[in-house]
């Protein structure tokens, strides 16, 4: 493994942050209810996101919205991974891929949740944020059957949107279950320098993650315990 040295290369983390930042400033929402004539911040709840699309205009389209954001997600995930994949931090055994996963992918889902081109107003973040941790995740070294069990909390999510029909609700405790996971699996990884600046930094990315979408969800929180949320009806939607 190689020595990175962030004294001398800290303008990388610079440029992935303005980078990831504008690509999660890219909402397909919006794109794609173009296509079909309307504006999605004018239909429904008028948030540009999953959910809405597909109260909007059906299972079929908001599906495909959901597997653009996923895919948005992933990207910087990935490019993290694949470009510091053969890095541990100057002085530590850390891997640097395992911060720059997570790192590059925090700006993405603040670009989508707080777009400087839709004036900050932009979607939850739920896609995005699973498609990031889906990527992050499975791509461990030597792990690549973790991808079945971040398939099978997604496959549980949406059976318990089916069932329940609490969209907001599913959502947060899907992308809940995953922080959790990874950040066992850091603290198992790295259980001998849990005090290390880089595995708190890590530990502290995955809970920033997990925050911004309780966050951008939180009128939706103070509706449900108000009783006053609307439900999300896949079944009701499929033909939309």
């Amino acid at each position: 493994m190689k020595e990175f040295i962030i004294s001398q290369n800290w303008y990388y983390f610079l440029i992935a942050a303005a980078a990831c930042y504008l690509l999660g400033c890219f909402n397909f929402a919006v794109l794609i209810s173009g296509i079909k004539k309307k504006d999605i911040r004018s239909e429904g709840s008028g948030n540009p996101g999953t959910m809405n699309m597909t109260r909007t205009f059906g299972l079929k389209i908001g599906a495909v919205n959901f597997f653009c954001d996923l895919i948005k997600g992933g990207i910087p995930a990935l490019a993290g991974y694949l470009l510091f994949k053969d890095y541990v931090f100057s002085g530590t055994a850390v891997c640097v891929a395992d911060f720059t996963k997570y790192f590059f992918g925090i700006f993405t889902v603040i670009g989508h949740v707080f777009p400087v081109f839709l004036k900050f107003k932009g979607g939850k973040g739920i896609a995005s944020t699973m498609g990031l941790f889906t990527v992050a995740i499975s791509c461990e070294q030597g792990r690549w059957w973790y991808f079945f069990i971040v398939a099978a909390i997604l496959i549980l999510t949406l059976l318990y949107i089916i069932v329940f029909e609490w969209g907001s609700m599913g959502s947060l405790l899907g992308v809940s279950a995953l922080t959790v996971w990874q950040a066992a699996e850091y603290v198992v990884k790295y259980s001998y320098c849990l005090k290390n600046g880089w595995v708190i930094g890590m530990l502290a990315l995955l809970l920033a993650i997990n925050l911004i979408t309780w966050i951008a969800h939180r009128k939706n929180i103070l509706r449900l315990l108000a009783g006053e949320e609307r439900r999300t009806s896949v079944r009701k939607h499929k033909n939309g």
